[in-house]
């Protein structure tokens, strides 16, 4: 029904930055949601940054202040722009998205791997 294909990712230095993108493809379907989540390695996969389609968003506490989420909703696209990157946001990034309708998902891209060194 969607296709979340993922971009951006790779290995930068503490301090620095990054953007993911992901567009999402497909047919008949109307996103109410989009946001991005994260696995580093040995722990479980957490929210990172989600937004609505009115426009809302949430962060997690760890990268607030630090990473900006946004959407264009006519492209059917979300950012995530990484700023002032630490070692512990080491991770696979995920995009995901939720429909409006009877299958609301979520639905997953095949993640981008971003790590961040010392």
């Amino acid at each position: 029904q969607v296709q979340l294909v993922e971009s951006g990712g790779g290995l930068v230095q503490a301090g620095g930055s990054l953007r993911l993108s992901c567009a999402a493809s497909g047919s008949g379907f109307v996103i109410s949601a989009m946001g991005w989540y994260r696995q580093p390695p040995g722990e479980q996969r957490e929210l990172v940054a989600r937004t609505t389609s009115g426009g809302r968003t949430n962060y997690a506490d760890s990268v607030k202040g630090r990473f900006t989420i946004s959407r264009d909703n006519a492209e059917n696209m979300v950012y995530l722009q990484m700023s002032s990157l630490k070692p512990e946001d080491t991770a696979v990034y995920y995009c995901y998205a939720e429909l409006w309708g009877p299958r609301p998902g979520p639905y997953w891209g095949q993640g981008t791997q971003v790590t961040v060194s010392s």
